[in-house]
């Protein structure tokens, strides 16, 4: 499987802009540029789009988990915060902390608690970050 995405800039860094298509059309020339990075300006940015990859990827995976486990989640609600650092001349993602609150009928904590650890260590996007990985969880 190959999923696809294109960004096209124009201009300098600080004053330039540009967009990014998915070729899924969910994202179609969506905005993005220094002050939606840096900022608060309305459109995108690099780590808005890792923070919503790594929830879904993440509650994806422990949905799977769950249900090879025997349990069907009424609700399970991700959060993913990704920090971008100064790293010397550039910058870098040094975390992603995910919170999770989640209500699934039945479930113990101590079974909640494994099967969550193992869907953050399993998720693909959580496998690709060189980053701290976090991940704080509630079981309702």
């Amino acid at each position: 499987m190959i999923r696809k995405a294109r960004a096209v800039w124009r201009g300098t860094g600080r004053d330039g802009d540009g967009d990014i298509s998915t070729d899924s059309g969910v994202l179609d020339e969506t905005p993005y540029s220094y002050k939606t990075r840096f900022e608060n300006e309305k459109g995108t940015n690099p780590e808005e789009l890792i923070a919503a990859a790594h929830s879904a990827c993440f509650t994806m995976a422990l949905a799977f988990q769950l249900q090879t486990a025997g349990y069907t989640p009424s609700e399970l609600s991700t959060q993913a915060a990704v920090s971008l650092e100064p790293d010397g001349a550039g910058f870098k993602i040094t975390r992603s902390a995910l919170t999770l609150v989640a209500d699934v009928p039945g479930l113990d904590q101590a079974t909640f608690d494994k099967l969550a650890e193992a869907a953050e260590k399993t998720c693909p996007v959580s496998r690709v970050l060189n980053a701290e990985i976090t991940l704080e969880k509630t079981l309702k």
